[in-house]
């Protein structure tokens, strides 16, 4: 007997080639792929191991068969583009395995799609007789995998013989219980043992998949369409049971087995399988079984909306009842918030009249027999003539059950159910609904505190992205964010535009990682921080990887992703730099677009010494910067590279004259799975150009005057007048003096002339503010020179410079 430690494992190979020489030196069969993977689970600890292969065209890598976890848990796809940049596809290529850690994958742009990455990813080559292929398995050990695993792994991935798919041929007949099915048309050919379970027959069968869903049981129709929607699918075999309506007695249980075969490119997705009828070994539901659905539909039902809906599925059909409103209970007064049916003629006309609302707001008090009910606490029936006043009456001429809600100690809300025709109510049907007032109550009060969670965070993510855009000399910016409609809570993605000095502009987009209060406070803590770095006259480089430094300090699990671009529109010139974000497309004036080819860093907060390159962009007038978040432009169904071309060209066939309505098309196609933000700006070059010119001031003891001949020269050629030409003298002299006397190192003294107004700036290294004097006395022999300044100025201040400060005064040419 082998013993256990060092010596075991390192028979673990040993055994690992046993058991797959064991698999695949036996018959044939659909379950064989499935059992290698599962060796991976077995001898290398893994918690799942995937194939994929080409399809029919070898464009995609098509997920063909999986053991273990979902792949969806780690942000695995079904599919990716082999010529893309997944890790799948460079193994594929390559034929060399890949293994990556937990700070290799948050490089990735796989780590986007998922907010852990606490996982070893490892991606080999498969050849065999059949073709390439790869193989992937994931391990949550923190160790990774060793020499041992890796081992396993190559034996594992040698073994693999993957099924190739075969098309059926057209006309093909299929089996009695067999079914196809269309995904993107929905038309499905079934054979005549399904048929005959749904009670059609072939010449009254429109092949439509609407037709089939039309005769299912509605509480079980959500999670059979589920099955039928393509974006939901993985390779594998699927399999579901649900129940059809019959003409008389219960409804009968069907069993469905499917599965999703491998196709090329442009072949519609199918889902094949069979049906067969499941009613010899399931009973009739029962309320217990009844109470557990709903109880399970209210655990995840995340808003009061939700909540009431999963009531009116759980109890209409079953009680066979004519109309549900479900309201809640507010300060003594009853809102609705779900009325089944929702027409208003099915329900009272004082509903509709004197409440004067489709949905109800009305007092307790307007309704005495409800008011009593929600007092006592418990259900109350009202049998077929019994006297109620208006408002109730007429919502259960045939019977009416009030359900109180009850949840922490007081009413949450109410339930109505009404019938039309008398209704017997037995003793199973009072314990049903005795059972869902107490589970809808405690749902209502967790959807109540995740609604106000939910509005909390969308107030902080309102208050910290920018209520307005700033006007821009010589372009027009337009933003746009729209929140995830999956979950509750917002993200983190951004989006800032930051006026600079000198007609400059600073352009920002950015994503932090996830879906929560903290992930929308870190993207309040990295707006600010860029916008600082920026308005200080850092580079964009330098701005990127000071908010890099902070976002390692803040000793936070979530990192971050941006891209900023530093656009200066004197020039039509810009330097952008991507810390692991997507790059920026360009319209050009001709309607070409261009997706910017440029190197990028990771993003903010992996890696503590990171190089953020720059690259340049050159705009002419009419040229329109688009930045966005991979909300816009990746999903499930799509590779982000595809994304980003329908993104371009979605730009390309807009008019950019109205940037406005550009940006609402463009965000028409989002599938709202991810917050999406988008910035847009157009290019359209300044009408007025500045004029400027600069002068290094030398620590010489004539450096004032010097300083004060540079301006008299550079005025008389821009024509200034003397008398404004004095003023900007007596200036020129305070501002240098002050910076030679109080402040060390470089000095430099700026001119600008716009327009009617001339701007004199002196840059220097100290970050000191100058200071105003609150009085002087008469012996005092300084301090009167910013008083000068703010005499004969227009506007003055003072802003921080790359470390330094740059004193500025304005003055109006009225000559």
């Amino acid at each position: 007997m082998v013993s256990q430690g060092a010596t075991g494992r390192r028979t673990r190979t040993l055994r690992a080639e046993n058991a797959l020489t064991a698999l695949t030196e036996g018959p044939e069969s659909p379950e064989r792929l499935r059992r290698v993977l599962e060796q991976a689970l077995v001898f290398t600890g893994a918690t799942l191991a995937a194939v994929y292969r080409p399809g029919e065209d070898d464009d995609l890598l098509y997920l063909v068969e999986s053991a273990g976890v979902p792949q969806t848990v780690y942000g695995l796809r079904d599919s990716y583009a082999a010529s893309g940049d997944s890790l799948p596809a460079e193994a594929y290529r390559s034929g060399r395995p890949v293994f990556l850690g937990p700070e290799g994958l948050a490089a990735c742009a796989e780590a986007r799609r998922v907010a852990r990455r606490d996982f070893h990813l490892a991606v080999l080559p498969v050849h065999g007789d059949d073709g390439r292929a790869c193989l992937v398995a994931v391990s949550e050990d923190p160790h990774g995998f060793d020499d041992e695993d890796r081992k396993c792994l190559d034996l594992i991935a040698d073994a693999v013989v993957c099924p190739v798919p075969v098309p059926a041929p057209e006309g093909a007949e299929l089996g009695s219980h067999a079914f196809s099915l269309a995904l993107d048309s929905g038309r499905v050919e079934v054979g005549d043992g399904i048929l005959e379970l749904f009670g059609l027959n072939r010449a009254a069968f429109d092949g439509r998949i609407e037709t089939l869903l039309g005769l299912t049981v509605p509480e079980d129709l959500p999670s059979l369409m589920s099955l039928f929607e393509a974006g939901h699918l993985s390779a594998g075999d699927r399999e579901l049971e649900f129940r059809i309506l019959q003409p008389s007695g219960p409804p009968k249980w069907l069993r469905l087995r499917g599965r999703m075969p491998a196709g090329g490119e442009g072949r519609p997705a199918r889902l094949v399988g069979t049906v067969a009828d499941a009613s010899t070994l399931r009973s009739d539901v029962t309320d217990v079984a009844r109470v557990q659905r709903l109880a399970a539909a209210l655990s995840m039902a995340g808003t009061v909306r939700d909540v009431s809906q999963a009531v009116v599925s759980a109890l209409r059909v079953p009680l066979r009842a004519d109309r549900i409103a479900l309201a809640e209970l507010e300060n003594e007064r009853l809102v609705v918030t779900v009325l089944d049916p929702p027409e208003p003629e099915s329900w009272p006309e004082l509903w509709r009249l004197e409440w004067r609302s489709e949905w109800p707001e009305a007092p307790v008090r307007a309704m005495p027999t409800l008011a009593s009910a929600l007092r006592e606490g418990r259900a109350q029936i009202w049998p077929a003539g019994t006297v109620l006043e208006p408002a109730l009456a007429d919502v259960g001429p045939g019977g009416l059950a009030v359900l109180p809600l009850p949840a922490a100690g007081r009413m949450a809300g109410a339930c109505l159910i009404g019938w039309d025709t008398p209704h017997h109510f037995d003793a199973d049907e009072r314990a049903l609904l005795t059972a869902s007032s107490g589970l809808a109550g405690q749902a209502l009060m967790r959807a109540h505190a995740l609604d106000a969670e939910h509005e909390l965070v969308g107030m902080l993510q309102r208050q910290l992205l920018p209520r307005r855009l700033p006007k821009l000399p010589g372009a027009v910016a337009v933003a746009r964010y729209l929140p995830s409609t999956a979950g509750l809570e917002l993200g983190g993605d951004w989006y800032d535009v930051i006026p600079l000095p000198d007609n400059h502009v600073g352009l920002v987009i950015g994503d932090v990682q996830g879906h929560s209060a903290a992930a929308a406070t870190l993207m309040g803590q990295m707006r600010t921080a860029l916008r600082a770095y920026a308005v200080e006259g850092h580079p964009p480089d330098v701005v990127v990887a000071h908010a890099n430094r902070l976002l390692m300090d803040l000793e936070t699990d979530l990192f971050a992703t941006c891209t900023y671009v530093d656009l200066d529109m004197e020039e039509g010139t810009a330097w952008c730099v991507r810390a692991g974000h997507l790059p920026p497309v360009l319209r050009h004036p001709d309607g070409s677009t261009e997706i910017v080819e440029s190197d990028g860093g990771p993003p903010l907060g992996v890696v503590a010494q990171a190089d953020f390159p720059m690259t340049l962009l050159r705009l002419r007038p009419g040229t329109v910067v688009a930045l966005t978040t991979d909300g816009l432009v990746e999903s499930t169904e799509a590779d982000i590279d595809v994304g980003m071309d329908r993104f371009a060209h979605g730009l390309a066939v807009s008019d950019p004259g109205h940037l406005g309505l550009v940006a609402d098309v463009l965000l028409g196609g989002a599938r709202r799975s991810d917050d999406v933000a988008l910035l847009l700006l157009r290019y359209d070059g300044m009408a007025t150009r500045p004029l400027r010119e600069t002068w290094t001031v030398w620590r010489v003891p004539e450096a004032a005057r010097h300083a004060r001949r540079f301006t008299r020269r550079t005025l008389r050629v821009w024509g200034v007048p003397e008398d404004a030409m004095d003023t900007a003298l007596l200036v020129v002299s305070e501002l240098v003096t002050n910076a030679l006397v109080h402040t060390g190192g470089q000095v430099r003294l700026d001119l600008t002339l716009i327009g009617r107004r001339l701007r004199v700036s002196v840059a220097d290294t100290s970050p000191r503010t100058p200071v105003k004097p609150t009085n002087i006395g008469w012996e005092a022999t300084g301090g009167r020179g910013i008083l000068l300044v703010e005499a004969v100025s227009a506007a003055w201040g003072s802003v921080p410079v790359s470390g330094g400060k740059q004193v500025w005064s304005e003055i109006a040419l009225d000559g």
